[in-house]
């Protein structure tokens, strides 16, 4: 008895910490979607001659004001990529338990590109810049769509994965809500590629409809830990 109490304290202790690291990670993931979608629409609001049914929200990256955008791009796509891990965790052995965390840290890394790679001013913003139809797009231009592809489909991927995973447990409510998230996402950035009318506020809304939802997620992982 004497000689186990110690080998019992001892992986007791090592399932305390692995239990605060994996809160620590999903922490991460719960945070990175509200801290971009706040600083973004508080730039979108207050930014001059920003309109956002005309202009995406990359676009704030560009301007006086652009390292706020680039610094938000970069640190969320780090918080998801970190936080992937957490939900690795959280979801393994589960349907979906694989792909929707790798999914997520593909999303993460697509964002930290998006940061690094700044699209050229378009429409008018900032103040001096070309029209939309006049508009000659740089190689990082281009960089940065693409990102933004990756991120996109990696998140609306890993949001019906989602929904598979909690329709496998049961749990309809949740499913529904994966799959809402996806198709938003789904159907504002196809509204965008379009070129819709305000396809920019469309897509503005998916994105922030689905990250949203991998916190949500995130959050409901880490009070199971």
């Amino acid at each position: 008895m004497s000689a186990q109490a110690p080998t019992a304290t001892a992986t007791a202790t090592v399932f305390s910490s692995s239990a605060s690291s994996t809160r620590a990670l999903l922490t991460c993931a719960v945070v990175a979607s509200p801290l971009w979608a706040a600083v973004s629409l508080t730039q979108a609001a207050t930014r001059q001659g920003f309109d956002i049914t005309r202009h995406p929200l990359s676009a704030l990256s560009n301007g006086g004001l652009g390292w706020l955008q680039i610094t938000n791009f970069l640190l969320a796509g780090a918080l998801l990529v970190l936080g992937a891990t957490g939900l690795r965790r959280a979801l393994g052995g589960t349907p979906g338990g694989t792909w929707a965390p790798r999914l997520v840290r593909i999303a993460g890394i697509g964002m930290i590109a998006a940061g690094a790679f700044v699209m050229d001013p378009v429409d008018g913003f900032p103040g001096g810049a070309p029209s939309a139809e006049t508009a000659t797009l740089t190689w990082h231009s281009y960089a940065h769509f693409a990102a933004g592809s990756v991120t996109f489909t990696s998140l609306i991927a890993a949001c019906y994965v989602l929904g598979r995973h909690f329709g496998r447990a049961g749990d309809r409510s949740r499913a529904i809500a994966s799959r809402v998230a996806a198709t938003a996402l789904l159907i504002g950035n196809g509204w965008a590629m379009s070129g819709g009318r305000a396809g920019t506020l469309t897509l503005a809304v998916g994105a922030v409809t689905a990250m949203l939802w991998i916190s949500v997620v995130a959050l409901r992982g880490r009070r199971a830990v």
